[in-house]
């Protein structure tokens, strides 16, 4: 594969999701009377959102389909952190100041944000582990996480929609999963000091894809019209949704019966 191939064809793919913009502009939109610069901004928001999650997505794919340590996967996942930190920081930090509610989907800004540094961050550790501030902070992030899921489960049950803002109970197992995971992963660091290498790539696997998932599942099941109907009533859908899940659990298994030594494609 020519060196610039994976750039070259994010940054198509990325173009051709960008038309479909449009359909997510009610989202996030000021009113025509609003001054120019905030009109500016708030299209800038709009689009580098979406480009990042294009970007992203393909990037993530490529990652996740290249040999796992040579330069096409790194380049990949460069790509793919860069992209989606700028689509999960503009979610997260947006979500908030919306008209409609946005509390669960600052959550889960929070939680794509958290899984996506911690990992990383892992994957760049080298050597003995040295537990400092970072760990700390993602514990108390993780645990955060938990209980915010918790706490939404809890609303959502006792409200008289049944929802959180338009959310059911059940949507909120994913902040309680990933949260719990995440903590119990923080935990076991601070604690044993220590990290081998099979733990670490596993460590890494487990919190880029899950971060992905949230950005496919988002796509996938919580746009679906940006998509043909035809498209939507097929099985497509929820199988590129869950796909970063199953190279998980691909993944994993191979980290374990190849003993650690997870070079091959």
């Amino acid at each position: 594969m020519p060196r610039y191939a994976v750039p070259v064809l994010t940054c198509i793919l990325a173009l051709a999701f960008l038309g479909a913009g449009a359909a997510h502009a009610a989202k996030l939109e000021v009113g025509p009377d609003a001054p120019f610069w905030i009109r500016l901004a708030t299209d800038a928001l709009l689009y580098a959102h979406i480009g990042g999650g294009a970007v992203g997505l393909v990037s993530g794919v490529a990652a996740i389909a290249t040999r796992k340590g040579r330069p096409l996967h790194r380049l990949a996942g460069q790509i793919f952190f860069v992209s989606m930190f700028i689509t999960y920081l503009i979610g997260a930090g947006v979500a908030p100041f919306l008209e409609e509610g946005q509390r669960p989907n600052f959550v889960a800004g929070i939680l794509a944000l958290y899984l996506l540094v911690t990992a990383l961050l892992t994957v760049r550790q080298r050597g003995p582990v040295r537990v400092n501030w970072r760990h700390y902070t993602g514990l108390a992030t993780a645990l955060g996480i938990t209980l915010m899921g918790v706490g939404f489960m809890y609303m959502g049950a006792n409200s008289p929609s049944g929802t959180v803002d338009g959310s059911p109970p059940q949507a909120f197992i994913l902040f309680i999963v990933a949260g719990s995971f995440g903590a119990f992963g923080e935990l076991n660091v601070i604690l044993r000091q220590a990290l081998s290498y099979t733990a670490r790539i596993s460590r890494h696997l487990w919190r880029m894809c899950f971060s992905m998932f949230i950005a496919s599942g988002s796509l996938f099941l919580g746009q679906p019209q940006v998509f043909p109907e035809g498209f939507n009533q097929t099985a497509w859908p929820f199988l590129l949704a869950f796909a970063p899940l199953i190279a998980l659990i691909v993944w994993q298994g191979l980290l374990r019966l190849r003993g650690g030594r997870l070079r091959a494609a």
